[in-house]
């Protein structure tokens, strides 16, 4: 997403009356993140069970955080 096409989001959120809340956290299932990632689930179960990926276990169901997953994004980043 550009920053034109987020500025645009913004205003036509606030042009409508609602509030963005940045304390919201986003979670993310496994199916969720290996369709952004385009892998299989079994990939990110892996990654998980290496404790290479942070999950959160919320009544034996597992989320994964938008934060998490951006900070694994960072950590596989090529080059580094």
């Amino acid at each position: 997403m550009t920053a034109e096409t987020v500025a645009k989001v913004v205003d036509s959120r606030h042009a409508r009356g609602r509030r963005h809340c940045d304390n919201q956290i986003k979670f993310f299932t496994i199916t969720e993140v290996a369709d952004r990632l385009g892998v299989a689930t079994r990939t990110v179960r892996r990654w998980i069970k290496a404790g290479e990926l942070v999950v959160h276990r919320i009544g034996g169901v597992v989320r994964i955080a938008e934060s998490d997953l951006r900070a694994f994004l960072a950590l596989h980043r090529d080059g580094i």
